[in-house]
């Protein structure tokens, strides 16, 4: 694979990932994927349970579900978004606190994140750029007022 292969891939994968809540999706399906790590107990255990039991595995999956879909899907960012933050308040009772908060927190600010995209946006200008536009700008106004005095 040559080095220009690997800048259109990277390049490929920056434009695809701008156009969509990639942070949000991402930190939703990693919080998920965590609280399900963190289950201990087997499947014997679970159903002997109950519905309790079976909504700790459940619930985690509905928010690596909800981050995936974010992803995939950015046109309803919203409705995921809640429903991941929502499933995410709840593995608190069902799943160890939240996979001992590291899931837990990493679901909200999932959540949040996606719903606080917006798309479409400008790209932001670094305050270096502003400046020196400002300046070129400035400085091509002054000459234009210093020929203009000049004349009689």
């Amino acid at each position: 694979m040559s080095g220009t292969s690997k800048q259109d891939i990277r390049s490929a994968f920056r434009q695809w990932r701008a156009v969509r809540p990639f942070w949000g999706g991402l930190l939703l399906t990693l919080g998920g994927a965590e609280i399900l790590l963190t289950e201990k107990a087997s499947l014997k255990v679970v159903m002997h349970i109950g519905m309790q039991g079976l909504a700790g595995y459940l619930l985690p999956a509905v928010m690596m579900l909800c981050g995936l879909l974010t992803l995939f899907s950015p046109g309803q960012r919203l409705f995921y978004s809640i429903l991941g933050a929502l499933a995410t308040l709840g593995t608190w009772v069902t799943s160890n606190l939240g996979g001992f908060f590291v899931g837990l927190l990493l679901g909200l600010v999932g959540s949040c994140l996606a719903f606080g995209w917006l798309p479409d946006q400008e790209p932001r200008v670094s305050r270096r750029r502003r400046r020196a536009e400002r300046r070129k700008h400035h400085d091509g106004n002054t000459a234009t007022d210093v020929t203009r005095a000049a004349r009689p």
